[in-house]
Formats: C-alpha cells, structure tokens, sequence
C-alpha cells in the first residue's frame, strides 16, 4: 500500500489515474449529500477523515511500497454509504500524500487498491448480508463490521501484492511469502477496531450509521 511513484511504470500511473478519476466523479455525483446537511454529522465526516489520516500515518514496513496499517474502509462505508466512503478516503489519500508518504503520480493506483477495491468489498458484503440474513444486531456487528473488516483489509493486501506481480516491483514469491501474511495478521485488529466502533454506534450513537435502522435490527417481532 502507498505505492511511491518509481515502483510503478508510467503507463500503469495514467491508466489507473484516469480510472479512479472516473470513478471519484461518479461518487460524487452519486453521493448522498443531503445526509451531510446535519452540521453535527459534518462534523463527524470531517472528524473520521482526520482521525483515519492518522491511523495512515502509523505504519510498519519492510520494503518501499511494502507498507501496511489499519483502512478504516468497512466503518466509513457503514458509516456514510459507499459514495461518501470513497470521497473520505480520497481527502485521507491527499492528505498523506501531501505528508510525503505517498507519491502524487501514483494517487490513482493507490485510491484504487486501498479505496475503491476495499469500498466495493465491504459494501457489497453488506447488501448480501443486509438481502440474505435475518435482521438481527448481532448479524449486523459480527458480519458487517468485524468480519467484513477483517477480509477488507485482507482483499487490499491481496490486490497490492498482485499488482506489485503484474508491475514485476517485487518476486512474486517473495510477495506472497513475506508481505501477504502480514495482512492475515493486521486483519485481526483491523476487525476488532472495526467491530468496536460500530458496536460503540450502534449503543450510543444509531444516527451516526446510515445503514443501520433501530427499527429494523432491535424491535422484536
């Protein structure tokens, strides 16, 4: 993840620039805009973004490019729907990069491994969760967050390290043997956070989770 910009050929760098262009475009065109109208859950949009860039900053690494740390794109995604999650995460991708941790040339590549892929993951686990399990808080805790969250992050990993094959940044053995189980790892506390926080919401703050329905998951029938 933060792939610096020599790791990545040229061509690589327009293609995917482009795409995530396309595809930032729509989220905001998309975007559910009218949820942000609450000045008080502006306020907690612009408080995860910091918060996240944070938590981007904090990371281990082996090698250039070979970096990982905590995504936070399950919470956002339950959070705001997957328009928002994405635009956040591109604002927490400039933000870091304008830090020196990640290359400008490469903003593309790098919001579509650790934004659009982990985006689309995690919300379609939710609709398949939210179309196909009963209503239930549990149900919603430990498949949506903590579980969901978990295979994310895992999913990232998986597409950094299949990239940086197809780019020949690294030996695909080499990627698979000492890069990849890393995420095994970091998907365990990426699910605990995860699955915290959304129960923390779902107890004290309901509203602030736009899939989440207090009717639907705790009234009994």
């Amino acid at each position: 993840m933060n792939l610096p910009d020599y790791l990545v050929p040229v061509a690589w760098q327009w293609i995917a620039n482009a795409l995530a262009l396309a595809l930032l475009a729509y989220a905001v065109i998309k975007a559910p805009w009218r949820q942000l109208s609450d000045p008080a859950l502006q306020h907690v949009f612009l408080g995860s973004i910091v918060t996240l860039m944070v938590i981007w900053s904090i990371k281990a690494g082996i090698r250039p490019g070979l970096n990982i740390h905590l995504l936070g794109a399950t919470a956002l995604c339950l959070m705001f729907r997957w328009q928002l999650a994405l635009i956040a995460l591109a604002l927490i991708l400039i933000g870091i990069t304008a830090f020196g941790m990640g290359g400008w040339s490469t903003l593309g590549i790098n919001f579509l491994i650790m934004a659009a892929i982990p985006v689309a993951f995690s919300y379609n686990v939710f609709r398949l969760v939210d179309s196909k399990l009963p209503n239930h808080l549990i149900i919603y805790i430990f498949a949506c967050g903590f579980l969901c969250a978990g295979l994310t992050i895992s999913m990232c990993g998986l597409s950094a390290v299949l990239a940086l094959s197809a780019m020949q940044a690294y030996p695909p053995d080499y990627l698979f043997s000492n890069y990849l189980p890393y995420f095994i790892l970091i998907g365990w506390s990426e699910a605990f956070v995860t699955g915290m926080a959304i129960t923390l919401m779902t107890a004290f703050r309901p509203h602030w989770l736009a899939t989440f329905c207090d009717q639907r998951y705790l009234t009994k029938r």
